[in-house]
């Protein structure tokens, strides 16, 4: 790691991080939903409307979903939601949106606080989204963590999300799980990889400080 910046800019929810993930949650209010998502929804609809259907509406989800935002535009296509998140107060904020109101209330939306470690899924999901969040993992239980993700996939089912790079300024922290390029390769290998896209570069964090993103953006379908 001998190219890395000697502080690398701490992410949220670290100990000494000041910033809080009430912080993130205000400063991700209003966002769009994520690329990767919204690609995923897009090859799916593709694929109903070869069948003669106008859209295509499953089971979805959604991973690390802090205060909602894939949920929203998931719920507002149709689709029947498991919104998952480690923080309660993603959980609350997400369960607050006006917008989904009427979801809950007819048991389309459903909300459970549950930590990567601790993680149950459904079988035969139509679709995983896992919108920057696998990164959060610790090193030694991302394997059984992809393995639960994947095996919860039916038959052309999809999963979308981030991994981040060796090169990214996170990965100074032991806790958190990069990916080189081959590394990342050989795991969406066995899939139909639909998207993958690299990014690396200068920038920010959502909460201002000086960061190296490298960062690979994916969809894949089982």
């Amino acid at each position: 790691m001998a190219n890395l910046p000697d502080a690398a800019p701490l992410p949220v929810g670290h100990a000494d991080n000041p910033h809080t993930w009430s912080d993130y949650y205000d400063l991700m209010q209003g966002r769009p939903p994520r690329e990767t998502l919204l690609r995923s929804l897009s090859l799916f609809d593709a694929e109903a409307e070869t069948a003669g259907l106008e859209r295509f509406t499953g089971f979805a989800v959604d991973i690390g979903c802090g205060e909602g935002r894939d949920t929203a535009e998931l719920v507002r296509r149709g689709w029947r939601v498991l919104a998952m998140d480690g923080e309660p107060e993603a959980i609350a904020r997400l369960q607050s949106r006006p917008e989904l109101q009427a979801a809950i209330a007819q048991n389309l939306l459903e909300t459970r606080e549950q930590r990567f470690e601790e993680l149950i899924l459904p079988e035969n999901l139509d679709l995983i989204n896992a919108s920057f969040c696998l990164p959060f993992c610790p090193p030694d239980e991302f394997p059984a963590l992809w393995q639960t993700l994947t095996h919860a996939l039916r038959p052309g089912g999809r999963m979308s999300g981030q991994l981040f790079g060796d090169r990214d300024s996170w990965a100074a922290y032991d806790r958190m799980t990069h990916h080189t390029r081959a590394q990342v390769e050989a795991l969406l290998q066995p899939f139909t990889i639909e998207m993958l896209e690299e990014e690396a570069h200068p920038g920010k964090t959502a909460t201002g400080e000086d960061k190296f993103w490298h960062i690979f953006h994916w969809v894949i379908r089982k």
